[in-house]
């Protein structure tokens, strides 16, 4: 049985052509600089996303952390959304490994920030306080796309206020095709990007960390540090290009997947399926906790993988899903709640 997985859209494997890029990557020594393919890489990454130059990392946990290292020092303070990845999800690493104090302010329900209350989170020069350096927003955001014109007014405060600028662009990917636009169109309005190439790209591993000539090159002092040296890299930085040249563009079909399983759960009168006209790659639905027990093993038993421990529940799609799939998906659906009837 072929399995069908809505968990992430980091549970992709690489396509025959992807592992074929990587099998003929050309590779150096990166720690001295001279591995082609990742300098390739991190040039094709910082070109798409409005910058001078990019970083290769791990992760976008990584590339987050090094930003929070990059831009503030220790005592510092970066503000974030309460419900952010770089604030609740990384483990805490802006603060136990950066010393930067995290300074959280809630999300709306687009996951834009308040910037009256951005503002009044800056501290005031006060030795008492930690220094406020760095504003961070989060793009997608549970699979929404910030409005570009909060951008621009989010860009302003950040300069008015003297704040440092980041992005993590996770899928910042899926919001420029949601858009209609260029990455750097969004990439550009920020000082540094973290963005994914294992979310949606479909590569197995990998973030490219963006900026200025300056800031790349302080961060991969911070990266080296942190263990982040590595050596003939270019076998897996060849899945990241191979990404970037072939997998974004057809984003797009991931999201017009999102809408039919979106559309077809409509139907199923005992969900509740969360309205989003800017919808890109994620579907989240809700159910009552009685029918919410037991659906993920109903859904395994049929080769649909998901995450169920809670309301709402999150369906994400991704290269790996297709129209078939999601059809399979929409009629299992039913029969589970027939079922349970």
């Amino acid at each position: 049985m072929s399995t069908i997985d809505f968990r992430s859209d980091t549970v992709t494997r690489p396509s025959s052509g992807m592992r074929q890029a990587m099998a003929d990557a050309p590779v150096g020594d990166d720690v001295y600089g001279d591995d082609p393919t990742v300098n390739q890489l991190e040039a094709k990454a910082a070109d798409l996303l409005g910058h001078e130059s990019g970083l290769f990392v791990t992760s976008g946990t990584q590339g987050n952390l090094l930003a929070i290292l990059t831009h503030c020092q220790r005592g510092e303070e970066y503000i974030a959304g309460a419900k952010a990845h770089a604030y609740l999800e990384e483990g805490g690493g802006g603060a136990v490994l950066a010393s930067v104090q995290p300074q959280p302010v809630e999300n709306q329900a687009d996951g834009t920030l308040d910037l009256d209350s951005v503002r009044a989170a800056i501290k005031p020069d006060d030795f008492h306080l930690a220094i406020t350096r760095l504003f961070c927003l989060e793009n997608t955001f549970f699979g929404t796309p910030l409005p570009m014109q909060y951008l621009a007014d989010a860009r302003n405060l950040a300069t008015e206020h003297q704040l440092q600028f980041h992005l993590d662009g996770a899928r910042v990917f899926n919001a420029a095709v949601r858009c209609g636009i260029t990455p750097s169109a969004i990439g550009g309005m920020f000082d540094s990007v973290s963005a994914c190439l294992s979310k949606g790209l479909g590569a197995p591993i990998g973030s490219v960390l963006t900026g200025s000539s300056d800031f790349i090159k302080r961060a991969r002092r911070w990266r080296k540090m942190l263990g982040g040296g590595t050596r003939q890299v270019g076998i897996l930085a060849a899945a990241g290009l191979y990404a970037l040249e072939h997998n974004i563009e057809r984003l797009s079909e991931d999201h017009e997947n999102a809408l039919l399983l979106a559309d077809g759960l409509l139907e199923v009168e005992e969900l509740d399926v969360q309205e989003n006209v800017d919808r890109t790659n994620m579907v989240f639905v809700s159910m009552s906790e009685s029918k919410l027990q037991g659906l993920a093993e109903f859904m395994g038993g049929r080769g649909i993988l998901i995450t169920a421990d809670e309301n709402p529940v999150r369906l994400v799609t991704h290269l790996d899903i297709d129209r078939a799939g999601i059809q399979t998906t929409v009629d299992a659906f039913k029969e589970y709640f027939r079922k349970a009837a």
